[in-house]
């Protein structure tokens, strides 16, 4: 499948929300951390996600970070504007402002406080998608409890509503799933695949459209993407086994990626602090030994030529 310049393609990082000493938004850090994406060759990025504390945001804080990525971003790369919420009525609402921002995609979370059947979810993902007809929608499942929606709830979805273009799925073993997927819709909806891009190697081959990681890996997790993708599995395979230690630590426990992928951060040179709003993981001394050394690998990996992977520069003004 050919695809185009205004679709989601390749590494679609999560943008972190960097906070000041007393726990408020950080406007200049998110600009810096816009900069980041964009000199790391990053066409996409999404916010305020998971990985973005978005569960810590009041809701005109989630509007206040897209605003402000959109007029960093400036065109320069898509922003992705994740407007979860419980209440399909707050839902739409954040939607629709997201929308008047300027955001290119708008993304949502099937919500997941409570087991719920699929009837119920359909007709939360039907209203909130027919709410805004004219913007391509991003529809993520993350279902640590059980299995995601099924392969015949995402058809009709997609039958019944145009917009609903791309679809996250968070999950192990899920290779058989993206197949049925991308048969069943005969590869109309664009398929990216979360949980720090772990599965990418098993998934790039099947065709999903992309990963959608955190932002302090997000250009070397490219370069592995287009390596994969190219046919150069060698070389994919063994970058991917140098990164893989940092995202697997990480990814045990969803505060404590916060801390590591903020320290990660900071170790190349974008944030000034890993803050965290509480409750926020307090990592214990062996914890923070282990994230500087995996941070120094990182650094490794960023810095060896044979990748060909751009540092960038210290950014902060």
């Amino acid at each position: 499948m050919t695809y185009t310049d205004n679709e989601l393609f390749g590494v679609v990082p999560i943008i972190p929300t960097p906070f000041t000493e007393n726990e408020e938004i950080d406007e200049d850090a998110l600009r810096r951390l816009i900069d980041f994406a964009i000199d790391g060759g990053i066409k996409a990025v999404c916010l305020p996600a998971y990985a973005s504390e978005f569960y810590k945001l009041t809701d005109e804080e989630k509007l206040q970070v897209v605003r402000v990525a959109v007029e960093r971003a400036a065109g320069r790369l898509k922003i992705v504007a994740q407007s979860n919420h419980p209440s399909l009525k707050v839902a739409i609402k954040l939607a629709q402002a997201n929308v008047k921002a300027g955001a290119d995609v708008i993304s949502l979370a099937v919500p997941r406080i409570f087991s719920l059947p699929e009837n119920s979810l359909k007709a939360y993902l039907s209203e909130f998608l027919q709410s805004i007809p004219d913007t391509p929608v991003l529809i993520q499942d993350f279902n640590p409890g059980g299995s995601s929606i099924s392969v015949g709830f995402i058809k009709e979805l997609m039958d019944e509503n145009p917009n609903f273009k791309y679809l996250k799925l968070e999950e192990p073993l899920c290779a058989p799933k993206f197949e049925s997927i991308i048969q069943a819709t005969n590869d109309r909806i664009g398929l990216f695949e979360g949980w720090g891009g772990l599965y990418m190697l098993e998934l790039v081959p099947i065709g999903i459209r992309g990963v959608m990681p955190g932002l302090a890996v997000a250009d070397i997790l490219q370069k592995i993407f287009t390596l994969r993708s190219g046919g150069d599995d060698v070389k994919a395979f063994e970058l991917f086994e140098r990164v893989m230690p940092q995202i697997f630590f990480s990814l045990q426990n969803m505060e404590l990626f916060h801390y590591a992928e903020k320290e990660l951060l900071i170790a190349r040179g974008v944030l000034s602090n890993s803050i965290a709003r509480k409750a926020a993981y307090i990592p214990d001394p062996s914890s923070v030994s282990y994230i500087r050394e995996l941070n120094q690998r990182i650094l490794d990996i960023v810095g060896d030529e044979k990748y060909a992977i751009r540092p960038v520069e210290n950014s902060i003004v």
